[in-house]
């Protein structure tokens, strides 16, 4: 089980997911751990002519795009860890905890 443990943790930190936000304005890429790995930013998300609104535009749009790639994340972890999870007791011997695997 342990080793199990051990290959699920692995998996998830070399494994990417990706959000976007604004029809593909914003992408986020996430490993399966939820750590934000990349951000890119489509030029034509930025308006020269109103840059105090583009930046409030494209702030909306990264969070957006992180939020989307950290659902996926945590889908990910449900489900390469939610059942080594529920055969610990629900997580509870596992030092530090899974992030993200509580409640969905």
């Amino acid at each position: 089980m342990q080793e199990q443990l051990f290959n699920a943790q692995r998996e998830l930190a070399e494994t990417e997911v990706t959000g976007t936000a604004g029809g593909g304005l914003v992408t986020a890429k996430v490993n399966g751990q939820g750590e934000v790995t990349g951000l890119s930013i489509d030029p034509k998300a930025i308006d020269t002519d109103d840059p105090a609104d583009t930046a409030e535009t494209v702030a909306d749009l990264v969070l957006a795009a992180i939020r989307d790639a950290a659902r996926e994340a945590q889908e990910l972890q449900q489900e390469k860890m939610g059942p080594l999870a529920q055969g610990l007791g629900g997580g509870g011997g596992i030092p530090g905890g899974f992030p993200g695997l509580g409640g969905a």
